[in-house]
């Protein structure tokens, strides 16, 4: 359960949202959807702790560490000089440490994540030569290895191919019916229609909620926070 406690996120101190408070629950599946610069992925950010708010507060059930994270692609890092099979070990630090052995039990967990992304045959490929929707199969299969009962991603089919795109999201079907909460930043509103049980729009100076049942309590916006 993540709780906004009037909650406004930008940079600089300079607010891009409304006042937020409210409360995602445990298993919801939510999709930001909104127009460029209408805060969705400052939000997503600041929720993942990666930015300080602008002002209020977010709190979270338990540690960030627990959370599964995938940043937009743009912010990956695709030079280094490590194999694929390496990348998706990273998902395994929780387990083992960051500078722990990779024992015989992980190394199966990262072999059917591949297999199940369809990318095992790239196992000792360096991410740099993948295709975009290639890399983004490995890091979902970093995801999978990673089991983090939270998980935020940031447009996560953007360059991606419908293939892939529907191979993701039955990934992501399956993490969702398996009790994990989803927040995903979007654009393409029939995915979000087809996939996505709830949904919250922001705009300038408001934000829209539908399909918020029991999974989710709605938030009220305080509107005198204006976007910039």
């Amino acid at each position: 359960m993540i709780t906004l406690n009037q909650l406004t996120v930008g940079y600089q101190g300079n607010a891009v949202t409304p006042a937020l408070e409210g409360v995602f629950a445990t298993g919801s599946m939510t999709a930001l959807v909104g127009a460029n610069g209408s805060g969705k992925s400052t939000l997503l950010k600041t929720m993942a702790g990666l930015l300080r708010p602008v002002s209020g507060s977010v709190s979270m059930p338990r540690p960030r560490i627990n959370l599964g994270w995938l940043p937009q692609q743009s912010e990956i890092e695709k030079t280094f000089p490590i194999s694929v099979f390496d990348l998706v070990a990273m998902g395994c630090w929780q387990k083992c440490g960051w500078f722990g052995a990779i024992n015989r039990s992980l190394r199966e967990a990262i072999m059917t994540a591949l297999e199940k992304v369809g990318m095992q045959a790239f196992a000792t490929a360096q991410p740099g030569t993948l295709s975009g929707g290639q890399l983004q199969r490995v890091l979902f299969a970093r995801l999978l290895v990673q089991d983090a009962p939270l998980m935020m991603l940031d447009e996560p089919f953007a360059g991606v191919d419908s293939q892939t795109t529907e191979l993701l999201l039955h990934l992501l079907q399956e993490r969702h019916q398996a009790g994990c909460t989803l927040i995903v930043v979007l654009h393409d509103m029939a995915t979000v229609e087809k996939y996505f049980p709830q949904t919250l729009r922001l705009k300038n100076s408001h934000a829209e909620w539908s399909g918020f049942g029991s999974a989710v309590t709605q938030l009220n916006f305080n509107r005198t926070h204006g976007a910039s």
